[in-house]
């Protein structure tokens, strides 16, 4: 039998996401983001949701672009720490030692010690509460040759991202290939 665990946030895993945005001087910013997710197809799209008193909420809003930098787990310390410093009080790269590269087609930073980021121009703003949801439009998507695979598409594993639990409020490392999606449940068509 289940037990009710009332209303949360329980949708197992999240990403760890590094959004990097300008403020209106131009000067780059990074916070790491979890409540974030692909949210559509065609046109590809990503949804982010911020907090209203997150310095990168005001440069989502005045820049109406955003970069989603994706951390592998040999960057947790540093995609951590850019989630619990505030731009307010300290400058994150030159804590983290990342490097600011400004995209040629968003108004916004990514980052180059990251092997995949994805460039997106903001298309809707979604006020949700205490959160407010970006909804971002990939214009491009950059990766490093070194996490593509044959097909020249990025391989998950080459990546090591890490996933982010809220209620146990821990990082967790990808775990193990379990063969291709879509194959698994055509055996169900045979019963």
């Amino acid at each position: 039998m289940k037990k009710s665990l009332g209303a949360d946030t329980f949708a197992l895993p999240t990403p760890v996401w590094v959004v990097g945005t300008y403020d209106d001087q131009g000067k780059p910013n990074i916070m790491t983001a979890a409540w974030g997710g692909i949210c559509c197809s065609v046109p590809p799209c990503v949804a982010v949701s911020l907090q209203k008193i997150r310095a990168s909420y005001n440069n989502i809003i005045n820049q109406k672009a955003f970069t989603i930098n994706i951390p592998s787990v040999d960057q947790m310390t540093a995609a951590d720490y850019v989630g619990i410093a505030s731009a307010k009080n300290f400058d994150k790269f030159a804590t983290t030692g990342f490097t600011a590269v400004k995209s040629d087609l968003v108004n916004a930073p990514y980052i180059k010690e990251f092997s995949l980021v994805l460039e997106c121009k903001l298309v809707h703003t979604i006020d949700l509460g205490l959160h407010t949801q970006f909804i971002g439009e990939i214009v491009d998507a950059k990766a490093e040759e070194a996490v593509l695979g044959d097909n020249g598409l990025p391989v998950l594993s080459k990546i090591n991202p890490f996933t982010f639990s809220p209620p146990e409020r821990k990082y967790y490392a990808i775990g193990q290939d379990l063969g291709q999606a879509f194959s698994f449940g055509k055996k169900l068509f045979d019963k």
